[in-house]
C-alpha cells in the first residue's frame, strides 16, 4: 500500500481538536472569581467531530522486520550504550520492537506528554486559567491563578492569550469614570512551595529555561516578548505593568505596587482568561514550555484536591495517568515539566500514553501539539540533512534534552500506512546534537519501514 499523506491525517487532527463546546473555567486556589455564563456553542449539523482517519487498514509490520530495520541504528555509539525504548502498533497495541522498555530513565521534556494527558482528563480540553482583580475599599488586588500565557498586551499569535491591558479596561469600567487614586497589591497565594523542584540547578534560571516560578507573571517573566531572559521577581514585574496599564485606562494608582492576599470579602471588578486547554497543551508540547506545563500540572493538583506545588502537581498526573490504566511502575516525578534530573519514566509509560490518542478523542490536542520533523516547535530544524530528511513531515514526537539524557517520543507512518508508536531514552548522551541526530535516524527508519 501507498504512504497515506500525512497532511491528510494532521488535517484531521486538527480538526478534531478545534471541534468543542464552549469553554469552561477552572479557578484554582483562588475565592476570588465570579463564574460567567458560558458562551453557547452554535449549532452544527452533523457529528461534532471528524473521525480520525483508519491507519489500522494497513498491513501491520512484522517485530523481525522493525528489528532488522532498526538493529544498527539503535546501537549509535552517540546513544552511549544506555538506549531504553518500544515501538507498538498504535491501534492494537502489539508490541514491535523492545528494548528495555521498562526501564526508568530520566525523560527531560517527554515528561510534558504525561503532563498533557493527565490536564486533558481531569479538566476537560476547554478548561481555562483565569488571573482577575478584586476590590476591597481604595485598594486594587491582581490575583493570579497560574495562566503563564497573560502577555502584557495583545499579540498576532496562536493560541491568543488574555492581556493585561483588557484587564486593565475591564477594571477601570468597571470602577467607573472619575476613579479615584487605588492602591495595588498583587496575590500570589494560589501556588505554593518553592520555585525549585529537586533535581533543578541554578542554571536554569540564569539560561533563561524557566522563571522563578509564581501564579502571577506576563509574558513568562521575560525582559521583553522573545527574550531568554527573565526577570528575578516575576509577580512584581507583572504588578507593576498592570499600575501601567491602569494608569493608560484612566485608573490612578498610589504608591507601588505591593504584595497581598485579597480578602474573601472583596468584590471581583475584572478577570481576563486563557485560552482553552486544548490550546495550551498544544503550545507546551510543541515549543516544550516549561512555565506552562509547571503551570498547567499545578491546575490538576488543585482539581485533586492536592496542594499546588511541585510535589502536588507531580502526584496529581500521576494518580490521573494511574486511572487512565497507564503503566506507572518505575516512574517517579518532581515535577512536570521534565527538568527534574530525579524524574525517571520509563518508554512503556510514554508509549502507553502516546496510545490513548487513538481510544480517546478527550486527547486529540496531544498530537496536533507534537512537534513536526522538520517543520515545528522542537523538530523545526532536525530531520534536515542526510537520510533523515526523507523524514521530514513524518514524524511527530516529543523532545527531550538535558544534560547526558536525550529522549524522543512519538508517533510515524509507516512506507505502508500503519500508524506506530514509539519511545526512545538514554541518560548515557556523548553530547546533545550527535545524540539527536541518532534518535532522529531511529524515527527516519521506522517511517521508511516496509516491513509487513
Amino acid at each position: 500500500m501507498g504512504r497515506r499523506p500525512l497532511a491528510v491525517i494532521c488535517a484531521a487532527l486538527v480538526l478534531l481538536a478545534g471541534a468543542g463546546a464552549a469553554y469552561v473555567t477552572v479557578h484554582p486556589g483562588s475565592p476570588h472569581h465570579s463564574t460567567p455564563t458560558p458562551t453557547p456553542t452554535p449549532t452544527r449539523a452533523g457529528p461534532r467531530s471528524p473521525a480520525l482517519p483508519d491507519l489500522g487498514t494497513a498491513a501491520m509490520p512484522l517485530a523481525s522486520g522493525v528489528a532488522a530495520t532498526l538493529g544498527r541504528v539503535v546501537r549509535a555509539r552517540a546513544l552511549g550504550g544506555s538506549l531504553a525504548g518500544l515501538v507498538v502498533d498504535a491501534r492494537t497495541g502489539t508490541q514491535l520492537f523492545a528494548r528495555g522498555a521498562s526501564t526508568a530513565l530520566p525523560p527531560a521534556s517527554t515528561v510534558k506528554l504525561l503532563t498533557a494527558a493527565a490536564a486533558l482528563a481531569a479538566l476537560g480540553s476547554d478548561a481555562t486559567l483565569s488571573t482577575s482583580v478584586v476590590s476591597s475599599g481604595r485598594t486594587l488586588y491582581l490575583v493570579g491563578d497560574g495562566d503563564v500565557t497573560l502577555t502584557a498586551a495583545a499579540r498576532r499569535t496562536y493560541p491568543a492569550p488574555a492581556t493585561l491591558d483588557a484587564l486593565a479596561r475591564r477594571t477601570a469600567n468597571s470602577l467607573g469614570s472619575g476613579a479615584t487614586p487605588m492602591r495595588l497589591r498583587y496575590d500570589t497565594s494560589a501556588w505554593s512551595g518553592s520555585d525549585t523542584a529537586p533535581g533543578w540547578n541554578a542554571g536554569y534560571f540564569s539560561a533563561g529555561d524557566v522563571s522563578h516560578l509564581t501564579a502571577l507573571e506576563v509574558d513568562e517573566a521575560r525582559l521583553r516578548p522573545g527574550a531568554a531572559q527573565r526577570w528575578a521577581d516575576p509577580a512584581g514585574q507583572a504588578a507593576a505593568a498592570f499600575a501601567r496599564a491602569l494608569h493608560a485606562h484612566g485608573v490612578p494608582v498610589r504608591g507601588a505596587p505591593q504584595p497581598g492576599t485579597a480578602p474573601a470579602a472583596a468584590r471581583t471588578v475584572g478577570v481576563v482568561r486563557s485560552p482553552p486547554l486544548a490550546a495550551l497543551v498544544e503550545r507546551m508540547l510543541t515549543s516544550s514550555d516549561n512555565d506552562l506545563a509547571e503551570a498547567v500540572g499545578r491546575a490538576v493538583a488543585v482539581h485533586d484536591g492536592l496542594p499546588p506545588t511541585f510535589a502536588g502537581a507531580a502526584a496529581a498526573v500521576t494518580r490521573e495517568l494511574a486511572d487512565l490504566s497507564v503503566p506507572m511502575t518505575g516512574v517517579r516525578l518532581l515535577d512536570t515539566s521534565g527538568l527534574s534530573h530525579l524524574d525517571l519514566v520509563t518508554p512503556r509509560t510514554l508509549v502507553a500514553v502516546l496510545r490513548l490518542v487513538d481510544t480517546d478523542h478527550r486527547f486529540a490536542a496531544i498530537p496536533v501539539g507534537l512537534p513536526v520533523a522538520g517543520l515545528t516547535g522542537t523538530l523545526a530544524d532536525r530531520y534536515r540533512r542526510g537520510r533523515d530528511r526523507a523524514a521530514a513531515g513524518q514524524v511527530r514526537a516529543k523532545t527531550g534534552t538535558l544534560a547526558g539524557v536525550s529522549a524522543l517520543a512519538g508517533q510515524v507512518v509507516d512506507v505502508d500506512g500503519r500508524l506506530l508508536a514509539f519511545a526512545f531514552l538514554t541518560d548515557a548522551a556523548l553530547a546533545p546534537t550527535t545524540a539527536e541526530h541518532a534518535l532522529d535516524a531511529i524515527a527516519a527508519r521506522l517511517a521508511a519501514c516496509g516491513c509487513s
